[in-house]
């Protein structure tokens, strides 16, 4: 009896040491290396600094929350959400910009943003402000493989892109800037057909990234485009409510990018992409925004959250609002920090499993 009641002490002390141990792996043991981000301002981290546009957000108040309160060009009040996902990979907690003079090839091999404000899957949408369109993206992550060959060697580099994370988010310019406002795409597509348009060009941007070597992908879809503080402002008829129009053509195309996920799951052998949907989780906190601990979803906390936005978002103005964690949005087109957190919060699970 003592010796089987000391094997059963062995026993247990083995195992709780084993669950000691599995309680202490930190969330590096992640087969992702790195996170690497394209598409428009909800992915950029001060790319549009060293460009000629008016498109910048590189002053006060963006940047109040971030790490050492200073503007770093993010359009919004702290953190993205690459830079929310790549923390949860056990990577950086923040991605730094690719045109970012700060930063060289050691910063850039854990993670790297090539994403610019303003920017659309239509090259279009880019001209509007002057921004880097979705093909010079890809020509600076040319540029990006090279150096980080010439860092780390062949062998290491091209197993940190073929096990990287790519992020790609954008389409929001596409359909209220371009699309919306200037006539020439009304007058050659319908919207379904727009849509259509702007699903193709997903595709070959995400098979061109096949073929430099990226199988690890997730895509996210457009926000709830009627609800943004600037298209509720314009919202006249509806009491400034949120503009089903342009919510219901946000659903379609994101159902038609759901579509294109499985495809290219398909037909893109060894690639496994995610979409990351961020439609729902801000509708979620529209509707129902007491449970996300929010006071305000109609107006922004930029000056009157109406229709400011880059150079109109001024650190001088009164009326900007003193807690940003208690509003949805901060500028009349941007997401809080806090709105980012949690949209990442809702999908950050099956990226996690999928991508392990």
């Amino acid at each position: 009896m003592m010796r089987m009641a000391y094997r059963n002490m062995i026993y247990k002390i083995r195992w709780l040491l084993v669950a000691q141990f599995l309680l202490l792996v930190p969330l590096t043991t992640s087969k992702v290396p790195a996170i690497i981000a394209f598409g428009d301002s909800y992915s950029d981290a001060g790319n549009n600094n060293a460009i000629p546009t008016l498109l910048k957000s590189n002053f006060k108040p963006y940047g109040r929350h971030f790490p050492g309160g200073h503007p770093t060009g993010r359009f919004c009040d702290g953190r993205l959400p690459p830079d929310f996902i790549s923390e949860a990979f056990g990577l950086k907690p923040t991605i730094p910009a690719y045109l970012d003079p700060a930063y060289t090839i050691p910063d850039f091999a854990t993670g790297v943003c090539f994403a610019s404000s303003g920017t659309g899957y239509d090259n279009a949408t880019s001209d509007v402000f002057n921004v880097i369109p979705m093909w010079k993206e890809l020509e600076y992550y040319k540029d990006y493989q090279n150096k980080l060959r010439a860092y780390l060697g062949n062998e290491k580099a091209n197993e940190i892109l073929s096990e990287a994370l790519y992020l790609l988010s954008l389409g929001t310019n596409d359909f209220l800037i371009n699309y919306y406002i200037f006539p020439t795409r009304r007058s050659q597509f319908t919207i379904q057909e727009y849509e259509d348009f702007l699903v193709g060009l997903s595709g070959n941007f995400i098979r061109d990234l096949y073929n430099l070597g990226a199988r690890k992908i997730s895509l996210t879809g457009v926000p709830p485009l009627g609800c943004l503080p600037l298209e509720r402002l314009t919202n006249i008829l509806q009491h400034h409510d949120c503009n089903e129009k342009y919510n219901n053509v946000a659903l379609e195309f994101n159902g038609k990018l759901t579509n294109l996920v499985r495809r290219l799951n398909k037909e893109l052998r060894g690639i496994t992409i995610v979409f990351a949907d961020s439609y729902h989780s801000i509708d979620q906190m529209i509707t129902r925004p007491s449970l996300y601990g929010f006071e305000e979803v109609g107006v922004a906390c930029c000056s009157t959250g109406t229709f400011e936005i880059s150079y109109l978002c001024s650190e001088h103005n009164p009326l900007t609002c003193s807690d940003a964690n208690k509003y949805v949005f901060w500028d009349a087109f941007h997401p809080t920090e806090k709105t980012n957190r949690i949209v990442v919060d809702h999908y950050i699970d099956s990226l996690l499993v999928s991508f392990r």
